[in-house]
């Protein structure tokens, strides 16, 4: 055996592979950073009609060419309670089609030029100082990488067929017999296993075919186990998940084994239908400058792929509901046991930066909503003659929760920060990390307001009549403006900020107005020190309120 030749092969085989794999995730990531915007429109279009979710996960997909990402995604919305299991289905099946667009690009037969594309793009990677630029030129690079990968590959693949052993090592792989078929599709199943990308795989297998090293039939049935193979990265993600995201990934386990099951059962006659589809054998040779080429086969494997896919799907997804009933019955729901967390947020949608972003101003959002209940709890406890402990209790467990929010967000931001971001994205996640940290600002002092309410009760002392009603009139005017604020951001309204502005100045006039007021009514009647004390702190405390709320508005705005 040639130990040079062997050596050869594998550094280009192993090499290939790699800056294939390289070029999938520079794609991937230069798209979402282009497109993120449009992408999440696409995700909060899927409603619970299946089509929806059938043609979101296609798209989706084909756009981010990983269904590994999109279907890890997918378990991560169903985790964080964004996506129902029902929508979740959809998008699963979806993926499997939006996921055969590699074979498709794949068939191009453009591998000499991927190269030149990896080295004219490196340079707007490298220079460009326009972010947009920069992340095209990632996404051409990705392409070059892709097809300068599979060309090593293929490089690699050509001298096998020179040496006996591996001739006599694939020569033990046939798909002419049911369990050759099986055999095959196990391999590809523990390739992908191995590999964690379905479309590295799907690359090397047109590889060895391209090169003549196994024959199409072979290939075909390789590739149908690779569509089990890729399922893995979606349970992995499920590990330590909800009941429900779990049943999202067995749904791609289960969706991905009864196809292969079934198309196994028929794949002779499969085969027979591909090929008629496109007219020809693809294990048609033609010899090009004294080399055997297959011009056919690439497109021939990208055909079964499309075809099992699609037709799996067909098949499934007008029994969506019985499947989700199915799932149920399989994963019934289980008593939670261990940490309980205050948020949804979850890891694994990190890998998709557009997705974990929005996730985290839902959770913000949310933050914002319990500040307005508190101050609502605050005036119902101590806003009358009577205290209401109930309401007291409720600020006080509020701002527990707050403080919970606040430490996960916190964690969660800080960890997508540290995963390379593009530029507005990581803009993004710098201003929910703030606004965060305002919102748990904004709960303490309203804790602490409450809390000076309570020291004049246990004193057995409550406010005149001017300075409660004059408390409690600055109360409601720092309510609105909270709620103001909180709605703007949820919405992404940032025309706020001049509204905000403006009615910041006139809380902070009223606040100078009252706290001159009962300056001035001191000196005509005698106030207990404690009394004067605590109001002048709680006026001081509905301006620091306010201040954060004005924060959170010029957050969004963009201001420092």
């Amino acid at each position: 055996m040639d130990l040079k030749l062997i050596s050869t092969m594998v550094f280009q085989g192993v090499g290939g592979l790699g800056i294939f794999l390289l070029g999938m995730r520079y794609m991937s990531d230069g798209v979402q950073s282009v497109a993120g915007s449009r992408l999440r429109r696409l995700i909060s279009s899927v409603t619970n009609n299946r089509l929806s979710g059938l043609t979101v996960g296609i798209l989706f997909t084909c756009l981010v060419q990983s269904s590994s990402i999109t279907t890890v995604m997918t378990v991560g919305l169903v985790n964080s309670g964004v996506m129902n299991l029902f929508q979740s289905l959809g998008i699963i099946m979806g993926a499997n089609i939006g996921t055969t667009i590699t074979g498709w690009i794949l068939v191009l037969k453009v591998g000499k030029y991927g190269l030149p594309m990896l080295g004219f793009a490196s340079f707007f990677y490298l220079f460009s100082k326009n972010e947009k630029f920069r992340f095209f030129g990632m996404i051409i690079m990705g392409i070059g990488m892709v097809f300068f990968g599979l060309e090593l590959m293929k490089n690699g693949f050509k001298p096998m067929r020179s040496l006996p052993e591996f001739v006599a090592w694939f020569s033990l792989f046939d798909a002419s017999s049911y369990f050759g078929v099986l055999k095959l599709a196990a391999i590809g199943c523990l390739l992908t296993f191995i590999v964690q990308s379905s479309s590295a795989t799907l690359a090397i297998t047109m590889g060895l075919a391209s090169t003549g090293v196994i024959q199409f039939e072979s290939a075909a049935a390789l590739v149908l186990g690779e569509n089990i193979g890729t399922t893995i990265t979606a349970f992995l993600a499920s590990l330590g998940a909800t009941t429900n995201a779990k049943r999202a990934a067995y749904a791609h386990i289960i969706f991905n084994i009864i196809g292969v099951i079934w198309i196994t059962a028929i794949f002779q006659y499969y085969i027979l239908a591909v090929k008629w589809f496109l007219d020809l054998d693809p294990n048609l040779m033609v010899m090009v400058d004294n080399h055997e080429t297959y011009p056919y086969i690439i497109a021939g494997i990208a055909v079964v792929h499309t075809g099992f896919n699609v037709t799996n799907t067909a098949l499934f997804i007008p029994f969506v509901r019985y499947f989700e009933r199915l799932l149920i019955w399989l994963s019934p729901d289980k008593e939670i046991t261990g940490k309980v967390y205050t948020t949804h947020l979850d890891p694994m949608v990190i890998e998709t930066p557009l997705i974990a972003i929005d996730n985290a101003h839902i959770e913000i959002s949310k933050m914002g909503r319990i500040a307005t209940r508190m101050m609502t709890n605050l005036n119902d406890a101590v806003g009358s003659d009577t205290y209401n402990e109930i309401c007291a209790e409720k600020v006080f467990h509020k701002e527990e929760i707050l403080d919970g929010l606040q430490n996960e967000v916190s964690i969660f931001l800080t960890e997508l920060l540290s995963s390379g971001l593009p530029h507005d994205i990581t803009i993004e996640a710098r201003q929910q990390l703030r606004v965060a940290d305002e919102y748990e600002s904004i709960s303490d002092y309203i804790e602490k307001i409450l809390k000076l309410h309570l020291r004049l009760r246990d004193n057995s002392m409550k406010l005149p009549p001017e300075e409660f009603a004059e408390i409690f009139d600055l109360h409601a005017d720092v309510f609105a403006y909270i709620e103001q604020v909180t709605e703007a951001y949820s919405q992404r309204q940032k025309q706020i900020i001049s509204k905000a502005h403006t009615i910041s100045e006139t809380i902070n006039y009223k606040v100078r107005k009252i706290r001159s007021q009962h300056i001035e009514r001191l000196s005509h009647k005698k106030v207990e020190p404690l009394v004067t004390m605590v109001y002048t702190d709680m006026i001081n405390d509905y301006r620091r309120v306010k201040d954060h709320a004005l924060n959170i508005a010029e957050a969004l705005a963009g201001e420092k």
